[in-house]
């Protein structure tokens, strides 16, 4: 476990050990503790919390592998566990929120860390729970990112198949298609359950002003990110219907090129299959091969000719030309 303060409002950090962590929590004005477990921490080793010497029942989830998305408040205390975008995958960050503290607990290297200290440094929140409406913002902003940056593959990859149709790109959306699903089901229970808490603590009088203007202003940026997302899918959704469409088409054009040799072909066949036939008739009036070339090649050229002729004046003609 690897424990970094990060003294606010001038955004410096220090490392230090669980007891002197213990101590500066129990101390210090203000304070933002970054903790960084390792996979291999479990329940063995006891409750987050109460190691940082937070040690309330109810905050025994702090820290613990495997959290859903939640944001409850415990008196003074507010916890949240949010979802944040890294590398491509949906992480869970951990955040307690007291008067003069905010612990935030991860699993390996957080995305939003370095980001959260360039913040810090620029903005200088006035208390710790401005800090944590700050840390909620950056993680809806790995959303806003993930979502935009996905936006852009499936457009160009929309782009992309109307000029040359290739396998791969259904492959390439299928991909984006998860991916939006992913950020969708991520996103979607974190927001309501903060969206439930914000809105019982607005309801208090005792709830500051200042708070209430960075939970409208968080509830705001949600919505945003979610309208972002389902952007996102619904892109994903018209490209597959246009990939859908173009292979209609190509299906399309070639049953015609099928239907036209049919035609071409069809008087061959039937003449082949009319003089196969073992009647008198046939073999007795039809010996001569003058008979035989003008019914066998002369018939197949005049139904040829007619069938290219009204092929050139019909719409099916041109169309295959423009497919082409």
């Amino acid at each position: 476990m690897i424990l970094t303060m990060v003294s606010l409002p001038e955004g410096a950090s220090t490392r230090l050990s669980v007891p002197e962590a213990r101590q500066r929590l129990a101390l210090d004005r203000f304070l933002l503790l970054d903790v960084e477990l390792s996979d291999e921490e479990g329940p063995a080793d006891g409750p987050l919390a109460r190691r940082l010497g937070l040690g309330a029942e109810e905050l025994a989830w702090f820290g613990r592998q495997g959290e859903p998305a939640r944001a409850e408040f415990f008196g003074a205390i507010s916890g949240v566990v949010l979802p944040v975008v890294r590398e491509g995958q949906v992480a869970h960050v951990h955040a307690l929120a007291g008067e003069h503290f905010l612990v935030v607990s991860h699993r390996g290297r957080a995305a939003l860390a370095s980001d959260i200290t360039t913040h810090l440094r620029r903005e200088k929140p006035p208390d710790a729970m401005a800090t944590l409406f700050l840390v909620l913002q950056e993680a809806l902003s790995t959303f806003r990112r993930a979502a935009v940056d996905a936006l852009l593959q499936a457009e160009e990859l929309e782009d992309d198949m109307f000029e040359q149709r290739r396998p791969e790109q259904i492959y390439r959306l299928s991909q984006l298609r998860r991916r939006s699903a992913l950020l969708h089901h991520s996103l979607l229970p974190y927001l309501q359950a903060v969206e439930e808490v914000i809105t019982r603590r607005m309801m208090s009088r005792a709830f500051p002003v200042e708070r209430q203007r960075l939970a409208q202003e968080f509830q705001r940026s949600g919505r945003l990110v979610l309208a972002d997302i389902e952007s996102l899918q619904e892109a994903v959704r018209r490209a597959l219907a246009s990939y859908g469409s173009l292979v209609a088409g190509e299906q399309n054009s070639v049953i015609n090129r099928l239907a036209i040799v049919s035609v071409i072909f069809l008087p061959l066949s039937f003449l082949t299959g009319f003089f196969g036939m073992n009647f008198t008739y046939l073999t007795d009036e039809l010996e001569s091969r003058v008979v035989f070339w003008l019914l066998a090649i002369g018939l197949q050229v005049v139904v040829l000719l007619v069938a290219v002729y009204i092929l050139h004046r019909t719409r099916v003609w041109r169309s295959l030309r423009d497919e082409d």
